[in-house]
């Protein structure tokens, strides 16, 4: 285990660098299973924040060949957390999710394979932002309009 690969597993998961070096020391070096060990973590982690209050967050909004378009409220507990890359990038990919799927409700959303990686439910990838940026992150609600 080096240095680079510390740093190539903090690139691809968000974690610190002490949550990275134990998950490689755990995964003896396997990079594979460190990434596994991470996102265990993680969803340890979002379990724990899900109690918490979300009164903040945004209104996010995406249209797709100008045919079908999303209203999402994705809320966070802080302003703070609202107007970072990450809580952005995670509403748009949840907006293009809604548009390519058109699921009944946000439970369904949540259950869906991620169209970006069918390994990961939307469930999981919510729960890896949470893990990443501290603070619970609930859909509150979202409206898809087609053509």
């Amino acid at each position: 285990m080096t240095a680079e690969d510390i740093k190539n597993l903090r690139e691809k998961t968000g974690a610190g660098v002490m949550d990275a070096k134990r998950a490689l020391e755990e995964a003896e070096g396997n990079m594979e299973r460190a990434l596994e060990i991470i996102q265990e973590k993680g969803l340890i982690k979002a379990e724990k924040k899900a109690d918490r209050t979300t009164g903040d967050g945004i209104i996010f909004s995406y249209i797709h060949n100008e045919k079908v378009g999303v209203l999402l409220d994705l809320r966070c507990e802080t302003d703070f957390v609202a107007r970072t890359d990450d809580f952005k990038g995670l509403a748009h990919e949840i907006a293009m999710q809604i548009v390519a799927m058109d699921p009944e409700s946000v439970e369904d959303l949540m259950a869906q394979p991620y169209i970006k990686d069918q390994k990961l439910t939307i469930e999981e990838l919510v729960k890896g932002v949470i893990a990443k940026l501290g603070e619970n992150i609930q859909i509150e609600k979202y409206c898809r309009y087609a053509i």
